[in-house]
């Protein structure tokens, strides 16, 4: 086992990316049935958030139907095309582009000429950078494999006027 592979399967860290995993087929599964629905999550290693309007048995329903799929082999339900990972995966490269292309500017009018080329860059590497983010969320960031993840409850509270549904999971 390579190092990278033992801190990905380190036991918080492979708990939080299994429920990643679980949040992004559950949000997926949501969205089919409820179109137009705005809702984010935030994993951790205990399980998820959920945040948006989402009534606590359909959220119940979409986590079984979640867990059933990923365990029967659907793991394309793990990435999820809102992921934080892919719009961090685009700002790496982006941002590392715009920073090499302004290595050894001399002054402002010499970063200014420069300016066309900075944006034309970027650019590019926002769009080259696109299949990063789900490779990232294949590869890291999430585990289709639950493993012996279980869901133990899943909660209900409001926050700030915010409905935040808690689904608790244990391994």
């Amino acid at each position: 086992m390579t190092a990278l592979e033992q801190v990905l399967n380190w036991g918080p860290l492979l708990q939080t990316r299994r429920n990643h995993a679980l949040e992004h087929a559950s949000l997926q599964i949501l969205a089919q049935k409820m179109p137009g629905l705005r809702a984010a999550g935030y994993s951790d290693a205990n399980g998820f958030w959920v945040l948006g309007d989402v009534p606590i048995e359909d959220l119940r329903q979409a986590v079984d139907e979640a867990q059933a799929r990923l365990r029967a082999g659907e793991s394309r339900l793990a990435i999820h095309p809102f992921c934080g990972t892919n719009f961090a995966a685009t700002g790496i490269a982006a941002g590392t582009v715009g920073w090499l292309t302004m290595l050894g500017t001399r002054d402002r009018r010499d970063a200014f000429d420069r300016w066309p080329l900075v944006i034309s860059l970027v650019t590019f590497a926002m769009i080259a950078a696109q299949p990063l983010g789900p490779m990232a969320q294949q590869c890291f960031t999430t585990e289709a494999n639950l493993g012996p993840l279980q869901v133990v409850d899943i909660s209900h509270q409001k926050r700030n006027g915010a409905n935040v549904l808690r689904v608790s999971t244990r391994f």
